[in-house]
This record gives structure tokens, sequence and C-alpha cells, in this order.
């Protein structure tokens, strides 16, 4: 990627891109109002996202079909990681950073670096991963057999494959989009993007489901990426539109190469690839087990998963910000911003780790136990779920630190070889379990897998872009999951009544142990974070009087 530019190279912000803490030192206000419109929409997707999931119970509940849907349902999954999230964003916004740096103040007579990044990388992708959505479709006979073999349903799941393949498309286009307008500074587009992959999946469901059954889930899963692309393309044309933009010459197209290099790129790639290949290898396992193995894992990942997705939008937000702050040159900035986040979004997880420990069936039966999803699939579910829960900090973890590894654009191996170890462990646990406990089984691989990778990055933090200390913040982070534990057996033994009533109990106790416990146990942030919720509440009164 670019050098990183002298302080007078880096230009004033704008109204659309962060203020001067995406140089590593300002307020926290732009970030937390980012944060909270991230917050907003983040949730709203989830939400979609459930009843996405209630629609696929209720209509198809969980057997040989909702199984062939979830094979095709790969394709979305993995593309989601390695063209939205870890893949695709990990390279571009650093690379984006980089060029907005380079960026003049004012429009000068040569090039503008963010145009010319744009130019050099978009149509070659483009061309590359179209090619490869056509060739995903052909394969797509040979890849259910890879991916399941002895499905029950295997033609069912090569057609949905085929309805799928093109989000390969459309998802890379939705993370360029994406990376670009969070290196910028606009995140509402960005994290609004799910809340529309989700409606199209819902409207074809319930307006095709009648006709093609599972198929249309497939289907919806196609609108909605297109949909994706749609929601962002206007807002990048308005901020990549530069009236006094010259042409471009061959030395501006050779710096914007340089920016996304094959040597960052690779292990970036490496680690995408790596890290999704767990549900790969969880798929594998679970296709000779007993039809619906493969939708009860579907069913608690994603609901276990909702806290892990809640909890990286902090480290999503201040990405670019970190980024932007090693590419000035103030790597203590970008230290202090990094860890920060890392404890808070610690703290969230947690918290909703906890809470399904302590209600998970409670809260599968609130969920989705209706239509042709049984209480016999209820307690499948469930026991899933607080398996896969205990995986849920360390999830967090690895999407956290490996952002900070990768946000000084630096060729880094150790991510991308950590979480190959984790896949090994996962594929051995998974294999040994399942055979004696089933899908729980599968998820105790993927805890233990994931856990072991969170362990072996946070042991080489200090090799990545931004060095943390890893003794602290495995301390604090220690003390918190104390209290996660504590909050987790209150909320159990509050979990009782009808299922809304129990979930609202348990999360109730949930949120009032757990900082408590924390509190007790001396965890960091948690004591900043009361004192500045009390500070706000004694302000509130004072400003209603007259």
């Amino acid at each position: 990627m670019a050098d990183a530019p002298s302080p007078t190279a880096v230009r004033p912000p704008e109204a659309t891109d962060p203020p001067a803490e995406a140089a590593g030192h300002g307020s926290g206000r732009w970030l937390a109002k980012a944060a909270g419109v991230t917050a907003a929409l983040t949730a709203a997707g989830a939400l979609l996202g459930l009843l996405r999931d209630q629609l696929l119970a209720s209509h198809f509940g969980a057997g040989p079909e909702t199984d062939a849907f979830l094979v095709a349902w790969t394709v979305p999954e993995f593309a989601a990681t390695l063209l939205i999230e870890d893949g695709m964003a990990l390279v571009l916004v650093p690379a984006f950073a980089a060029a907005l740096a380079r960026r003049p103040a004012s429009p000068g007579p040569g090039p503008d670096p963010v145009r010319a990044l744009v130019r050099a990388t978009l149509p070659g992708a483009v061309l590359v991963l179209g090619a490869a959505a056509a060739l995903l479709a052909l394969a797509a006979p040979w890849l259910v057999t890879l991916l399941a073999p002895g499905l029950a349903r295997s033609a069912l799941a090569v057609d949905c494959v085929r309805l799928t393949a093109s989000c390969v498309l459309s998802f890379a286009l939705a993370g360029y989009f994406s990376a670009a307008l969070r290196a910028h500074g606009s995140f509402a587009a960005p994290a609004a993007i799910y809340v529309a992959h989700n409606a199209g999946i819902i409207a074809a469901i319930v307006l095709l489901g009648p006709l093609w059954g599972v198929r249309a889930a497939a289907a919806g899963v196609a609108a909605g990426g297109v949909l994706m692309v749609l929601l962002q393309a206007p807002g990048l044309w308005r901020r990549l539109k530069r009236p006094a933009d010259s042409p471009r010459g061959p030395a501006a197209a050779d710096r914007a190469g340089q920016a996304v290099a094959w040597a960052v790129v690779a292990p970036v790639l490496a680690f995408a690839v790596s890290r999704q290949s767990q549900v790969l290898v969880e798929r594998f396992l679970a296709a000779p087990l007993p039809a619906g193995a493969i939708s009860h894992l579907n069913y608690a990942q994603k609901v276990a998963q909702l806290p892990m997705t809640l909890s990286l939008m902090v480290c999503t937000v201040s990405f670019p910000v970190v980024a932007r702050a090693l590419a000035a040159g103030d790597t203590a900035a970008a230290r202090r911003r990094a860890e920060r986040d890392l404890l808070l979004a610690g703290l969230i997880v947690l918290l909703g780790a906890a809470t399904v420990l302590a209600a998970a069936p409670q809260i599968v039966r609130l969920l989705f136990e209706r239509g042709a999803f049984d209480p016999a699939d209820t307690a499948a579910t469930a026991a899933v779920m607080r398996v896969y829960a205990l995986g849920l900090l360390g999830h967090t973890l690895v999407g956290a630190l490996v952002r900070c590894s990768f946000s000084a654009a630096r060729p880094l191996w150790h991510p991308a070889a950590a979480m190959l170890a984790g896949i090994a462990a996962t594929a051995v646990a998974g294999q040994a379990l399942a055979g004696v406990w089933g899908a729980p089984g599968i998820a105790a691989g993927n805890a233990l897998g994931i856990t072991l990778t969170a362990g072996l990055l946070l042991a080489g933090a200090r090799r990545g872009g931004v060095p943390l200390g890893a003794r602290a913040l495995l301390s604090g982070l220690a003390r918190m999951a104390a209290a996660a534990l504590a909050a987790a057996t209150a909320g159990r033994l509050c979990a009782v009544g009808p299922p809304l009533l129990a979930v609202t109990l348990a999360s109730a106790a949930v949120a009032v142990v757990l900082p408590a416990a924390a509190l007790a146990l001396r965890a960091p942030l948690v004591p900043a974070l009361a004192a500045a919720a009390a500070a706000r509440l004694r302000r509130r009164p004072a400003a209603r009087r007259p």
C-alpha cells in the first residue's frame, strides 16, 4: 500500500469524512454518532434476518428441503465474509484511507488519488468475479457433492446454488462500495446493506414460496445482492465526482495499483477463506447426521451470533479511523482507539452470550416454534445454541484483532496461520465429538477452534499494524468473562414462565448482574462507562429546569 504521507499532505476533513479523529486526533463525538447509526441499521438488518429465518422455519421446517437450501446458503455466507467483511474491507479500507490522506486539500492539476485507485482496481475485480460467478453456477453439482456428500435432496441443492451464484459478483460490488464509503466516513448506506438483502429474501419467500418452495429463498438471495449494490451506488458516485480532476497518467495508475499489491492482498484472502472454511467444515461434518442437523446448526448459529454482529459494529466504525491514523503516522492514537474498542466489543458480546446461555430454549421457542418447526427442533437448536455461545468472545476477538493486524496495509501472514490452526482444531474436535454428541459436538469444535485462533492472534498482537498491549487486554477480558459467567447463572435462575417473560427476566438479570460483577472484579472500561452513564443521568434533570 502507499507510503504514509507527511503531515502536510493530509487534507482537512470534509463534511462527509471523519473529523480530526480520522487522523488520530479528535473527539469521539463523530464516532459515537456513526456507531449509533451503524447500530440502529445493524439491529434492523439483524431483526430482518430473524424474520427471514422465522419464515424459513415456518414454511419449510428443519428437514431435508431446508438442509438443501442451507448447503446453497454457503455461497452467500462465504461471499459475505470474503467480499464484504473480512476480505474486501481489510484490503480496501486501508487503501482508500491512504488515498484520502494523499488527496490535496483543494483540487489541483494532478489526478485524484481516490479515483485513480478506483480505476486501477474496480474493472478488473468485476471481470474476475463475474467469471467466478458463472463458473460457480456451472460447477454446482460438484460443489454440492463436495460440501455435503450424502445429502438427501442434492438436486434441489444444485438448483439453489445456481440461483445464489450471482451473489459472488453482487456481493463483490457491495463490498467494494462499502469499503470506499466507510473510508470516506459514510456509514449509513454500508450499514443498511443487510436490511436490503434480507428484505429481498423475505419478499421472495412470501411471494414465490408457494410456487417455488425453498428455491424462492435462493432467488431472494440473488435479488437481495442487487439491492445491496443499488443502495450504495448513488452515495459513492457523489463522493467520487471531482470536477477539477484531470485525466489519469501512467504514474497515477502505478501508484493506485501498488496500493493493493498482491503482497498485501494474499494474506488477507488467506485469512478470510480460512475463517469461512469453518462453516464448510461444520456442514461437511453434519451432512451424515440425521436430517435436520444442518438446519439446527444454522438456526442456532444465526441467533447466537447476533451479539457478535452488534459488538463488531464498534470496530467496523473505528477501523477506517485507525487506518487513517496509521497512514498519518500516529501509532499511539491508533493503539488507544483499538484497545478501547476491543474491550467495548468484548463487553457487548459477553452480555449477549450470557443471555443466550441463560435462556436459549425460551429464545428458540419464542422465535421459531411455529408451523413446521416443532418442540423437538426447539430442543435440538437450543442445545447447539448454548454451545455456540461459548465461542462468541473468540469470534469477536478474531474480528477485532484482525482489523488491527491489517490496518497498516503490511503483508502479515500471522492471522492466516492462526486461523488455519483454529480450523484444524475445529475439524479434529468436531469429528471426534459429532459421533458421541451430534450437532452440539460440532458446535463445540467451532468454539474450541475460534478460541484457539483468538488466543494466537492476541499472543501475536504486537506484530500487527497496531502494537496492542496483549497482557492488559487478556487480563481485562478474563475479568469480563468471569462476570458474564455469574450473570448467565443469575439469568438462568430467572428464566421462568412463558417464553417472552422468561427471556425478558433473564435479559434483565444479565444486564444488572454483569456490570455489577465486572465492577466488583475491577474489569477495565466498565467503571468509565458507569461514570459516563451516571453523569448523563445527572445532566438530564438539570437540562429540564427552566
